[in-house]
């Protein structure tokens, strides 16, 4: 029986994840449920097996399998991150060691501010006005090889997630008080409000968030051609 993530292992997931520390990743991964962190913890994983760590292969191939079945945005593309790494194939995306929650920081901000731009050789996430007040476009004379402009898509998906989150709850009276409090301006704080008084699902919740939120981070990271890789990673 696997036990629930709690504050104190996510933090240890997360560290093992930055540091690429295989060993510790598949520790967390045998005694808690992974499903509720694929995104989060995929490229790390990938590491693992590139490193040959023991059970590293085993694990990548249940959680390959768990993505397929799950089928949410940027889980195809961990799939093939995790299968090529199996079986030895080399990527055709090109790795990039961005952290995923600030590439979705960007991409699911305020529209007004224009989204940003990725370093593609280091990784580091620039909203558009930093330094300048305005916009950052293609076209203001920086490396564009060296620079990737991500767009911001608004709080549309994040709005969904919390429709999609609701949908899987069997609290049915809370279901339904967290539906109305999702309706007209402020939905997103009465939202986090209400769900403060259900710690345990409010726990799950963010970890629901930041795996639709990465996953559609590393689906439109493909689309560009990349992927990412843990900064100590491959």
């Amino acid at each position: 029986m696997t036990e629930a993530w709690t504050d104190h292992t996510l933090k240890a997931l997360r560290a093992a994840c930055h540091t690429a520390d295989g060993p510790s990743l598949l520790a967390l991964l045998r005694t808690h449920d992974a499903d509720g962190v694929l995104q989060q913890c995929g490229d790390a994983l990938v590491t693992a097996v590139r490193q040959r760590v023991s059970g590293a292969r085993e694990s990548a191939a249940a959680c390959a399998g768990a993505l397929r079945q799950r089928g949410w945005s940027g889980d195809e593309e961990l799939t093939g991150q995790l299968d090529a790494a199996v079986h030895g194939v080399t990527s055709v995306l090109r790795p990039v060691p961005v952290a995923l929650e600030e590439l979705s920081s960007l991409l699911e901000g305020d529209p007004v501010w224009g989204g940003g731009r990725l370093d593609v050789t280091t990784g580091e996430c620039l909203p558009a006005a930093i330094g300048t007040g305005e916009p950052w476009d293609e076209g203001d004379g920086e490396d564009t090889e060296q620079w990737l402009h991500v767009p911001s898509t608004g709080s549309h998906d994040a709005y969904r997630d919390m429709e999609d989150f609701i949908a899987t709850l069997d609290d049915r009276d809370l279901a339904r008080f967290l539906h109305t409090a999702i309706q007209g301006p402020g939905a997103f704080r009465r939202f986090k409000d209400m769900l403060g008084a259900a710690p345990t699902q409010l726990q799950r919740y963010w970890l629901f968030s930041a795996e639709r939120q990465y996953g559609r981070a590393r689906a439109w990271l493909a689309d560009q051609g990349y992927r990412p890789a843990p900064p100590n990673g491959d």
